[in-house]
């Protein structure tokens, strides 16, 4: 996740055997100083930190040429949402409540025996969208989401999102989420899912952001201390009224 939208987010399997994880971040004490220096950029300099969603565009990524692509999720957290369960013979009392790690913790790709990347073997009807910039004949990927539809369940499901971290905070994860939702709709899928961990707290807000629920959890789908490392699965879901699944 994802995407996330951190090379964020980490974002994966929400069901199915695979067992992966989906993961759709100064002023110096010169303070003065540095004013002064950010006064003299020009023009033209300010007006590229300044651009939005509107000055990119969204394209497909044809699996033919960008199969493979890796995909480099990191991102630093502060906070995890702790799973506290309650069981009695009647009754299961889950709460999910935010606390703090006592360090920053970061998580990288190079920790994953299951590496990110677009078009896996295992999304065989996958589709992805991004953003890619080119220099000199080379294309590269700045952003991308790739979808992949549950059939049995009438579902679209988001495998992959992410943002590159220079294109954080310009509405590039609202746009990509936005062409799921779309590609959904087109489709008459009656959801929207997607995973992501307890402690990518900052991805969790942003999947809340765009309308997507907790639609539950899985304690042991990294590993068996999913709980104690405080990263369990994740899993969200955003819905359109009046599509039906198959048991509806």
């Amino acid at each position: 996740m994802c995407p996330g939208m951190n090379g964020d987010c980490r974002f994966k399997p929400v069901s199915g055997h695979e067992g992966g994880r989906n993961r759709i971040m100064i002023v110096s004490r010169d303070g003065e100083k540095e004013r002064t220096r950010q006064k003299r950029i020009s023009g033209k300099n300010t007006a590229k930190e300044e651009k939005t969603m509107n000055d990119y565009k969204i394209i497909p990524l044809p699996k033919a040429e960008w199969k493979g692509t890796p995909i480099l999720m990191k991102y630093t957290t502060e906070e995890y949402y702790d799973l506290e369960m309650q069981e009695s013979a009647d009754s299961f009392e889950v709460k999910m409540v935010k606390k703090r790690f006592d360090t920053p913790v970061t998580h990288t790709p190079q920790e994953y025996d299951f590496p990110d990347s677009l078009y896996q073997d295992h999304w065989e009807k996958a589709e992805a969208f991004g953003i890619v910039s080119e220099k000199n004949g080379e294309k590269e990927m700045m952003a991308c989401i790739e979808i992949c539809p549950e059939e049995w369940s009438n579902r679209l499901m988001v495998t992959e999102l992410w943002v590159a971290d220079e294109l954080h905070r310009r509405g590039i994860g609202t746009a990509l989420m936005n062409v799921a939702k779309e590609q959904a709709k087109l489709q008459k899928r009656r959801a929207v899912i997607l995973e992501t961990q307890s402690c990518n707290v900052r991805a969790i807000a942003f999947y809340r952001s765009q309308g997507f629920k907790l639609i539950g959890y899985d304690t042991c789908c990294y590993t068996n201390r999913d709980i104690a490392r405080h990263e369990i699965r994740f899993n969200f879901g955003f819905f359109f009224d009046g599509i039906q699944g198959r048991f509806q």
